[in-house]
């Protein structure tokens, strides 16, 4: 195809390079339309579609107050009474044991003093982009109603003054914007909430949205009206004998080949074994995480997390979530009803007016799958085997948080452009 120029004369239109992305969770939603933006043509590949995994059931939660490491030195006391309840807020299921013993050595050494610091401050370049990616795509796709900035809570029932004290100050120290209330402050921001509520932490630079799963099919609606292309299919292998070239070779379970000038892995906890084709065999976990959607709309205006109980309540636009818990068990085994309505009684002490009457099974309940790494730094980034192939994977907890500012990191890379952050801490070859 040819265009005239001012002077009459016939110049080749350039053509746009084709990318592929593996994922149409938010992670992959957000890179396709930026990398549409940044003037590829861009088509989206899932196996169920649009937002049909974690980004479904998340606790909608724009978290960039979870500044520390997953890894922390204080779990290790409390790890075997944790790992023994089956109901309690981390659990390993007794046959994924010896499959995640390798994940756990390595989640280990990164509670080293020295690895958490670097960790942290890696996971604080992000987030302190993060609210205002989201805020800005969200305007460029027409949805930002569907985003809040209340900031968020923290509650202690009946905790020792002094461990508040503290717990505030660690998140002070690390340039947290928060304050310490006393429980009467507390219902004072949030009137339904118990008596038992002695302290609260107000996360004041924080928000949520009120339905992450609408808020994945407003960016998948821009993507395509931007002329990016959705496709149900699942990716069966990365052909090989393209890597090296300017081309790669996409083999579907449907049998049908994609060829792409360049291509992203957004697939979450899926992401394992197509970055092991691609020659890196990374240490990435899926963490299976439950949530509980009631029907009772509460009148929060923000998320409210408790400490004591570690799950979190989210108002949402269809109800009110119960969400939380962690379980090691893989991607096969089948939802647990018990690990979904054990949120319930912890919701009703927080919120005991509005649950008064409810029980456990007029929710709804859910499972999805977290992509975790030990380091609790996400994979961004190209790959060192194949310089047309990147990554965006691991988010862990902070996918919907971190999704808009890795999509313009990797965006920015994958333009030939250097990203506004340095993407040298979160790349995939750093566990060699």
């Amino acid at each position: 195809m040819t265009l005239t120029d001012s002077k009459g004369c016939e110049q080749p239109q350039k053509v746009k390079e084709r990318v592929t992305v593996i994922g149409a969770g938010i992670v992959g939603l957000t890179a396709g339309i930026e990398l549409q933006r940044a003037g590829f043509q861009v088509e989206i590949i899932d196996k169920e579609g649009v937002a049909a995994g974690a980004s479904r059931g998340n606790a909608g939660h724009f978290a960039t107050e979870q500044v520390f490491p997953l890894a922390d030195p204080s779990l290790l006391p409390k790890l075997p009474g944790m790992l023994l309840d089956p109901l309690g807020p981390f659990r390993i299921q007794p046959r994924y044991f010896v499959k995640a013993v390798p994940w756990f050595i390595r989640f280990l050494f990164n509670m080293l003093r020295t690895k958490r610091a670097h960790n942290s401050q890696a996971i604080k370049r992000l987030n302190q982009h993060s609210i205002a990616a989201i805020s800005e795509l969200a305007t460029f796709c027409g949805c930002e109603d569907l985003l809040l900035f209340n900031g968020s809570l923290l509650v202690f029932e009946g905790t020792d003054v002094a461990e508040v004290e503290k717990t505030f100050q660690h998140y002070r120290e690390a340039g947290v914007k928060v304050r310490m209330l006393n429980g009467k402050e507390v219902r004072e921001l949030e009137p339904s909430l118990s008596d038992t509520i002695t302290h609260g932490l107000y996360f004041t630079h924080v928000g949520h949205t009120s339905d992450p799963y609408q808020l994945c099919h407003a960016f998948a609606k821009k993507f395509v009206a931007l002329g990016g292309k959705l496709i149900t299919d699942e990716l069966q292998s990365i052909g090989s004998d393209q890597l090296q070239h300017k081309a790669v070779s996409l083999h579907l379970v449907s049998g049908e080949v994609l060829k792409a000038d360049k291509l992203l892995i957004a697939s979450g906890a899926w992401s394992k074994p197509f970055a092991k084709q691609l020659g890196h065999n990374v240490p990435l976990e899926c963490e299976r995480g439950y949530h509980l959607m009631m029907p009772q709309k509460s009148s929060l205006s923000r998320p409210v997390a408790s400490y004591n109980r570690k799950f979190i309540i989210t108002p949402m636009s269809e109800g009110t979530r119960l969400a939380g818990t962690v379980e090691f068990g893989g991607l096969k085994a089948p939802l647990i009803d018990a690990r979904a309505d054990c949120l319930f009684p912890h919701g009703k002490a927080l919120l005991p007016e509005l649950f008064s009457d409810a029980n456990a099974s007029d929710g709804e309940r859910w499972l999805g799958f977290r992509p975790s790494m030990p380091d609790s730094l996400p994979v961004l980034g190209g790959c060192s085997n194949h310089t047309n192939v990147f990554f965006s994977f691991g988010h862990q907890h902070l996918g919907l948080t971190w999704s808009a500012i890795t999509a313009k990191l990797v965006a920015q890379q994958m333009s030939g452009k250097q990203p506004d952050v340095d993407l040298a801490d979160y790349r995939i070859d750093r566990f060699n």
